[in-house]
């Protein structure tokens, strides 16, 4: 690593920036079982399983309820076809509740799968690091004292800049977690929703979210992709230019891209809920 403080501070952004960037390629990959060594997973299954028998017992009420709706009167019930459907509709809703989780971990299931195939397709082992062309070191070690000064400024902004983008792009990956732990430990209750014909409403929202956000991963991994297709293409640096409109003129186009890189991450569920219609 170069001595120069305005070089090292640049280099130090940079490198935060690929190691979170790594992170994350490495996280849209793992699944809530493995996530943090599966300590989470477990609890969450615990919690599952307690909350499953709070769902058992709400959906024989929504099955009370739908039938009241749905019936004129308990006569109706005598016709087979009516009497049948009913049935069908219980046995599939108890099914759902107490099949949930496996439900939810081949949902995710489907959802890795789709991962792997836009990594395969876009043959990329790993995310592109960005490093600090050779042009600019050359031209920062190069200069004076005063002209180091204004050199500082844009460094230490861009830095920043850079920094700050990484932990919000790695804290939007982090919180796609939370959010599956939340829906698996949650499942029973708005599955046992299916018990009834006028609220089986909530059970195929819930499971359209859950699906949503199981998808994230993928524009996640989309939006990663294509930054580092421009990472590989990295600006086009002029020579002779000054060495503060150098890295004005990187950093610049550096920050850009980063911001399209975390504002596609920010708003992967967003993107995913538009598309699935919610």
């Amino acid at each position: 690593m170069s001595d120069n403080w305005v070089v090292q501070n640049l280099q130090n952004a940079l490198e935060t920036w690929n190691e979170k960037l790594a992170e994350i390629w490495t996280l849209v990959t793992q699944s809530p079982q493995a996530f943090k060594g599966g300590s989470i997973w477990s609890v969450m299954v615990s919690i599952h399983g307690a909350v499953q028998a709070v769902g058992l017992a709400m959906v024989v009420l929504f099955f009370v309820v739908g039938v009241m709706k749905t019936c004129g009167s308990f006569a109706d019930l005598k016709r087979p076809e009516a009497a049948i459907k009913v049935f069908i509709r219980f046995v599939l809703a108890k099914t759902a509740v107490t099949y949930g989780l496996e439900l939810m971990n081949a949902l995710f299931s489907i959802a890795q799968g789709l991962v792997t195939t836009i990594m395969s397709a876009a043959g990329f082992g790993a995310a592109q690091k960005i490093i600090l062309p050779t042009e600019i070191i050359t031209a920062v070690e190069d200069c004076g004292f005063l002209e180091s000064i204004p050199l500082w400024a844009v460094t230490l902004i861009g830095g920043l800049l850079i920094t700050v983008l990484s932990f919000v792009m790695i804290m939007t990956v982090y919180g796609r977690f939370f959010k599956l732990y939340l829906y698996t430990a949650i499942a029973p209750v708005p599955l046992s929703a299916f018990a009834g014909e006028p609220t089986q409403s909530i059970g195929l929202a819930f499971i359209k979210s859950y699906a949503a956000v199981c998808l994230e991963g993928a524009i996640i991994v989309l939006g990663c992709v294509i930054f580092s297709l421009f990472a590989a293409s990295p600006p086009v640096i002029d020579p002779d230019a000054a060495a503060v409109s150098m890295v004005w003129s990187y950093i610049g186009e550096l920050v850009f891209n980063m911001l399209i890189l975390v504002g596609t991450v920010k708003m992967a569920d967003r993107v995913v809920r538009e598309m699935m219609g919610l």
